[in-house]
């Protein structure tokens, strides 16, 4: 009996330090030059990047139990990191046992860094490359980092950008999106039904394209003098916060939604539905538009 339950107690702990050991731990270095290109793609898990002032990428992480393999090539000048999961088609769809991987690298600050997800939640920092590209489908994005041209694309998964740039391009289909930052050019930003928020607070943009169908947008800026700014939604609400001393000329159009802006004349048709506004801030030198369909619309001066 002694022997039997020793054996069982031995099979148990076994078992139990399995899950320990399933995934295999990730050790890479590779040399990258200062401003060369980095790929980075991962279907599940994790994708961290850090900067560092050194002419190498180091890959660490771990590689999920069942992934096939990590795959690194390229060279000084251009550098792919891929996890590799089973090929899935036909009656397999859907049954990949494969658990997630994590992958954590620290890259040159200044190299382009071109990240692609599925489920994967991706975490970028400090980097200041010449070009930033993200796009997911369900992970999250959490992106703080100072490139000089900004594209972040995510399905369902939210979008938290913190940039330093001066174009920015982010889009989302149900996630929410963020975005702050030290932003003095160009910012476009699209979602479907996630909320799109946007504060930029120290400085001014040019050029402001927000669109969404039923979420509501935010957006808080002051503009430069021939800035222009065009915000779109069908039902979702929309509020702009410019400063008391903006210089532009407001037009605001809904077909029923509600249309505040201090000073506005808000003129209604007596027969239907409609509301429209323009009104001149200062000497109306920047352009802004807001259009709804069902939504309201508010401009407030703060």
């Amino acid at each position: 009996m002694t022997s039997l339950r020793t054996l069982f107690l031995g099979a148990a702990l076994a078992l139990a330090i399995v899950p320990a050991w399933a995934a295999t731990p990730i050790n890479e270095t590779r040399p990258l030059d200062a401003r060369g290109r980095i790929e980075i793609e991962n279907i599940k898990g994790l994708i961290e990047v850090r900067a560092w002032d050194r002419p190498e990428v180091r890959i660490q992480g771990s590689l999920g139990e069942g992934v096939e393999k990590l795959e690194i090539d390229g060279d000084r000048s251009r550098l792919a990191v891929r996890v590799r999961y089973p090929k899935r088609s036909g009656w397999n769809w859907g049954q990949d046992r494969s658990e997630p991987t994590e992958l954590r690298l620290m890259v040159p600050r200044l190299a382009s860094l071109h990240v692609e997800s599925v489920a994967a939640d991706v975490d970028i920092e400090g980097v200041a490359s010449r070009e930033l590209h993200v796009d997911a489908v369900s992970g999250d994005v959490r992106v703080a980092a100072a490139p000089g041209e900004a594209d972040a694309q995510t399905v369902s998964g939210d979008l938290h950008l913190t940039l330093n740039t001066s174009d920015v391009n982010a889009q989302t289909v149900s996630g929410d999106l963020t975005l702050r930052g030290r932003l003095d050019g160009e910012v476009h930003a699209e979602t479907v039904s996630g909320n799109l928020d946007v504060r930029v607070l120290q400085n001014r943009l040019r050029e402001v394209n927000a669109s969404s169908v039923s979420g509501d947008i935010h957006i808080q800026t002051a503009l430069a003098a021939d800035a222009q700014l065009a915000v779109e939604t069908v039902s979702g609400d929309v509020r702009l916060v410019l400063p008391r001393d903006v210089s532009a000329t407001v037009r605001g159009e809904s077909f029923s939604g509600d249309l505040r802006a201090p000073g506005a004349n808000i003129q209604r048709p007596k027969h239907g539905p409609g509301a429209s506004f323009e009104h001149r801030y200062g000497s109306g030198s920047a352009d802004v538009r807001l259009e709804t369909f069902s939504g309201d619309a508010t401009l407030q001066l703060d």
